[in-house]
């Protein structure tokens, strides 16, 4: 991939974020994630991307509506989702909602679809978790076929067939770009190649080239299902500051208890300093002054062989201002900096 292709974008789970000692109600949060997404606009990131999640604190639940009321508000940036829990969607309804938005935002959507970390989705629409891996590859084959095909005659065990069903409105040809997110299953990564669908690996702890395997993986499985080669992506957190101390400082005093909270509910480890100080230096974490990040994503883009990379910016209570400067550094100044990079030494995909 050259440096001019490669793509930068935002990912937003809808986090509540705080005005000076107030809390945004979630009304406010999503309207600021509109915001959000015409200030990235204007500072030239190529893609803003919204999640998929139902629990206190988040006001992503509703994802194509929120991309819709975005698409209304900006012109030329693309549109996605940061994951589509598919396995608790219904692919239908799905390709409805998603070549609805599609038309909406002038051929400017896209999806990420993913089986779901957080699993508060399963309970909360009827789903047993017991059916976690059935539910996505059934569905992941109709929504495909209703994509790239005109007409579909389609059964399964996940809910009622169809019989030569054509949906309205109709996607572009081919349907929109839909990638496949992957937490580290290997079985995911051969999927996607399967599918022939664009990787995107969700690094969110730990050093970020462990995951190398998975891309040899998939471009060897891609290979033997005779697809060309296909884009990958890295989705990972961090803030971009205006120094390094800047940037350290303020990331800490928001992650820290939400990581606190994910230890206590999911086994995650501890947040010590010196553990989030590991991972701003060779993990996950990308936080920093505007250089610091940008050589960072170069040097992922390079081991990873990369062609876009998302940075997760909101966490909970994260003052509104913060969210925005970052969003302005890392359109403004990481972006060209990281194509620059790039331009020096290309990455060998």
């Amino acid at each position: 991939m050259s440096a001019e292709g490669f793509e930068l974008g935002l990912n937003t789970f809808g986090e509540v974020a705080t005005d000076g000692d107030r809390v945004l109600s979630d009304a406010e949060t999503v309207r600021l994630v509109v915001e959000e997404a015409q200030l990235a606009e204007s500072v030239g990131l190529d893609l803003f991307s919204v999640g998929e999640h139902y629990r206190e604190g988040f006001t992503d639940s509703a994802t194509p509506v929120l991309l819709a009321a975005i698409a209304t508000a900006t012109e030329r940036i693309r549109l996605g989702t940061s994951v589509t829990v598919l396995s608790t969607n219904d692919p239908v309804r799905l390709y409805h909602e998603f070549s609805t938005l599609d038309a909406v935002s002038n051929g400017r959507a896209q999806l990420i679809l993913g089986r779901a970390s957080a699993t508060e989705s399963f309970p909360l629409f009827g789903y047993d978790l017991a059916d976690y891996e059935q539910l996505f590859e059934d569905k992941l084959e109709l929504f495909m076929r209703l994509q790239r095909e005109d007409s579909v005659t389609w059964s399964g065990t996940v809910r009622s067939p169809l019989i030569e069903q054509r949906l309205h409105p109709r996607m572009r040809p081919g349907g929109i770009p839909t990638w496949i997110g992957v937490g580290g299953s290997p079985s995911s990564v051969v999927r996607a190649a399967r599918y022939g669908l664009p990787l995107m690996l969700a690094i969110i702890g730990g050093r970020p080239q462990r995951f190398a395997g998975h891309v040899d993986l998939y471009l060897r499985a891609l290979e033997q299902y005779g697809h060309a080669p296909k884009p990958i992506g890295q989705h990972s957190l961090g803030l971009v500051a205006d120094t390094d101390e800047e940037a350290a400082e303020t990331w800490w005093r928001y992650w820290r208890p939400v990581v606190a909270q994910l230890a206590r509910e999911r086994g995650f480890y501890k947040p010590t300093r010196e553990r989030y100080e590991a991972e701003i230096d060779r993990g996950a974490l990308f936080v920093g002054s505007p250089e610091t990040v940008a050589q960072k994503i170069a040097t992922m883009a390079r081991d990873l062989r990369l062609s876009r990379f998302d940075l997760k910016y909101d966490v909970m209570y994260l003052p509104r201002r913060a969210r925005a400067r970052s969003i302005e550094l890392l359109g403004r100044e990481v972006a060209p900096r990281v194509r620059e990079l790039l331009t020096k030494e290309p990455t060998h995909a």
